[in-house]
């Protein structure tokens, strides 16, 4: 029965998806003679947390119940107080959790605490699950930087567009409605300033949730201002390299833009490059958890080489487009050996529309 009502611990936290971050996703149930008789989820970050909306939903049955939760609850003051408080109070005799929290503030001392306070406490159920759900969360408190995806959509013979540079659309209509909800799971989204160049794209979730942070790795400034990626659809942050902020023109470039709302990111580059672990340390400074990168061959491969990709998500249309000079996903200069190839773990494949999904994480992240 642990796993039973665990498993409806998962499924309630993952409303929160887009809505909690930097909080982990958590859902909570609370059991009475083999009944629930409560259950709530973290619904957006400085709200409640699962146990306290699941406390409130069960009302006066608290006490003698057994409560159910995929991550340990919390011990110390944050945007809210410790819910292992309410949980004691409320008279719980027994807390069942999937996994043990990695955030240095709690870790353990949480289950400590309602142990010493009489409360019997289960750690383990379903906990490779418990992980999955939460994998960015778990990357950010461990080691302060944001989990990232990389995503590209390609045809059969591996190119993201034609020799002219032609790629709307490779992909079918309803793996673009895919990558629209990917977006809204995660805190932004990342491409080079040749994508926007290109493609002109808005990077949004056209209405499918929550909008992500976009981000534009603009080393020269070279945005035009009639950018879609410059619209007020979403918030954009500008990743420029710290050496053109000594120009005055560039400064002034700079002044129009943030005074329209678009945020600047000065970070270290070399010869058009940038450093991209430290630019994933820059946003996790600013609490992004979860990176989705959508760019082309240059940005993809640099962001490979720099050992900051978590997790790939590729795309394959069943066409054929040819040419030795069309680009492709991974480009930058490549491996020597075959025995410095990245090697994906876990690899799945879905059908979305006509196309294959393949899915996989990087195995030396």
């Amino acid at each position: 029965m642990d796993k039973k009502y665990i498993q409806l611990c998962l499924e309630l936290a993952k409303k929160g998806v887009g809505k909690v971050s930097p909080n982990p996703l958590v859902g909570c149930v609370i059991v009475k003679n083999n009944r629930i008789v409560g259950q709530g989820y973290h619904e957006y970050f400085g709200g409640p947390h699962a146990e306290i909306e699941a406390l409130r939903n069960a009302g006066p049955k608290t006490k003698g119940a057994t409560l159910y939760i995929n991550l340990e609850p919390c011990c110390h003051w944050g945007k809210t107080p410790p819910c292992t408080d309410a949980i004691i109070d409320a008279g719980i005799k027994q807390v069942v959790v999937s996994m043990k929290d990695p955030n240095p503030l709690v870790n353990g001392k949480g289950i400590k605490q309602l142990k010493v306070k009489g409360v019997k406490c289960k750690v383990g159920i379903l906990e490779e699950e418990a992980k999955e759900l939460n994998r960015a969360y778990i990357k950010f408190v461990t080691k302060k930087m944001p989990y990232v995806i990389l995503k590209t959509a390609m045809s059969l013979d591996g190119k993201i567009a034609t020799r002219r540079g032609e790629s709307k659309w490779i992909t079918s209509t309803e793996a673009r409605e895919y990558v629209h909800s990917l977006r809204s799971q995660v805190d932004a989204v990342l491409v080079g300033i040749n994508t926007v160049l290109k493609d002109n794209p808005t990077l949004t979730t056209h209405s499918k949730g929550h909008n992500p942070l976009r981000i534009i790795l603009d080393p020269y400034l070279s945005i035009p201002r009639n950018a879609e990626v410059l619209d007020d659809q979403a918030e954009t942050l500008l990743v420029i390299s710290e050496t053109i902020t000594q120009s005055e023109q560039n400064r002034k470039k700079i002044k129009i833009l943030e005074n329209s709302g678009i945020k600047i990111l000065a970070s270290p580059e070399e010869d058009g490059k940038f450093d991209f672990r430290e630019i994933m340390r820059q946003l996790a400074d600013m609490n992004i958890t979860s990176v989705l990168i959508e760019g082309g061959g240059g940005t993809n491969a640099y962001a490979l080489e720099a050992g900051i990709v978590d997790e790939i998500m590729f795309f394959i249309a069943p066409k054929i487009i040819g040419g030795k000079n069309a680009p492709t996903p991974v480009e930058g200069e490549g491996i020597k050996t075959l025995s410095e190839a990245l090697r994906i773990k876990d690899l799945s494949i879905e059908k979305i529309g006509e196309d294959f999904l393949l899915k996989g994480k990087i195995l030396s992240a």
